[in-house]
């Protein structure tokens, strides 16, 4: 029986006893309040007071706790997923090594015997081939960094044990676990068949979505049932691993040095391990550096950025490299580093970039760039953490967002994703 087989089976058997959860109408009173988290994004603070507020019946948090509970309750049903369990191995033939394939390459011949992968491929930037959804771990790891991140916070603001527990195995399973942990280490990321077989950008499969399980392990650090001393230590040796090989590894240093977006998520992945892992000065210094590294080069006078103007999903871009942006904003908030203050030797700024959105983001004016499948709703996350920050604009635009498909969560996490699915 194949690894996901039994994996599911399990928890099947456990789901026959166990009905879906719902929001209660009322607090529960057996639910023990959780400790401030320490978290390397979100603001524990924040958390705890909308758990106050949650606890004394605020009817607009519990409308949006219906939305993150009823996220949660999907996931109950699900995984949990392992690395181990993709048709065959990474290039380097250890099951264990993460394998994901590049989104926007796609054959140009018909598959053969002779040549099974109807190599060779072409690039057609910001169309995603359905082939790296299949016989890849990229999806399952998508499903373990939203889980875990989602279930986290349901037990959090709910005290629902259930929660946390399928929390735990998730992260169990996929990173801990010696039958079906991954490394830590990301050498055949966004592979393109018959000619690399693994590539320094295929580092942003966990940059884009990792910081969030870094959250998940902090908050279920704050009391959760069924997450232990050893499972937190374990976790803290395998972060520090991946910190260490995204510092040192010849992939690591490339997508440091990219340009764009990638460069941006990789100050904030690697800034959140220092964080997570107890480095506060490379934590900082990572935040500190990103003023006259990333944005400077990278954010016009006028807000725009060049760089990802020119792709083909500039709206999604735009909006992607914000959340990277504004999620690094936060770590710097933890180690104080003011990045929503910092201005540019010719104006350059994270406010600007957020209200050269704006118009398109409150459906006042139609982007004026190449997209593919524009999402309005793409911007609010990063519209709210600019209203957050201070910046009238910004503010004044809230009322007017789209609200992303399953609710607007930003009351209980005030931290900005990526809302349109797409990724590469």
């Amino acid at each position: 029986m194949r690894a996901r087989t039994r994996l599911r089976a399990l928890l099947a058997a456990a789901a026959l006893t166990a009905a879906p959860l719902a929001v209660p109408a009322a607090p529960a009173a057996a639910a023990a309040r959780p400790e401030v988290p320490g978290t390397a994004v979100l603001d524990g603070q924040r958390l705890a007071a909308a758990k106050q507020r949650l606890d004394q019946g605020d009817p607009r948090l519990r409308l949006a706790l219906r939305d993150l509970t009823a996220r949660a309750d999907r996931w109950l049903g699900q995984g949990p997923w392992t690395v181990v369990d993709k048709p065959r191995p990474a290039p380097g033939g250890d099951p264990h090594d993460y394998l994901s394939q590049a989104p926007y390459w796609w054959p140009t011949r018909p598959k053969t015997p002779e040549n099974p992968w109807g190599c060779p491929y072409e690039q057609r930037d910001g169309e995603r081939n359905p082939e790296v959804d299949t016989g890849t771990d990229r999806r399952d790891a998508e499903n373990v960094f939203d889980s875990s991140y989602e279930l986290a916070l349901a037990w959090y603001y709910t005290g629902e044990r259930t929660y946390a527990e399928h929390a735990g195995t998730i992260l169990r399973t996929w990173f801990l676990d010696p039958a079906t942990r991954m490394n830590p280490r990301l050498d055949h990321g966004q592979f393109i068949p018959c000619k690399y077989d693994g590539r320094a950008i295929g580092i942003i499969d966990f940059s884009q979505s990792y910081t969030s399980v870094l959250d998940a392990q902090a908050i279920l650090a704050a009391g959760a049932p069924g997450w232990t001393r050893t499972d937190r230590a374990r976790m803290t040796d395998w972060n520090k691993d991946f910190r260490d090989w995204l510092t040192h590894s010849d992939f690591g240093k490339q997508e440091g040095a990219a340009k764009n977006n990638h460069g941006t998520f990789y100050d904030l992945q690697l800034a959140a391990l220092a964080y997570a892992t107890g480095d506060e000065a490379l934590a900082r210094k990572t935040v500190r550096d990103a003023r006259a590294l990333r944005i400077d080069p990278q954010i016009a006078p006028d807000g725009s950025q060049p760089q990802e103007l020119g792709r083909t999903r500039s709206w999604h871009y735009s909006t992607f490299d914000l959340v990277a942006y504004a999620r690094l904003a936060d770590i710097g908030r933890h180690v104080g580093v003011n990045l929503w203050a910092h201005r540019g030797p010719a104006g350059q700024s994270l406010v600007k970039a957020v209200r050269y959105l704006l118009p398109a983001a409150t459906g006042e004016r139609p982007w004026p760039h190449p997209e593919l499948d524009f999402r309005r709703y793409a911007a609010t996350d990063v519209v709210h953490a600019a209203a957050d920050a201070g910046d009238r604009a910004a503010k004044a635009a809230v009322p007017k967002l789209a609200s992303p498909p399953g609710g607007d969560l930003w009351a209980l996490r005030p931290a900005a994703e990526q809302l349109d699915s797409i990724a590469g």
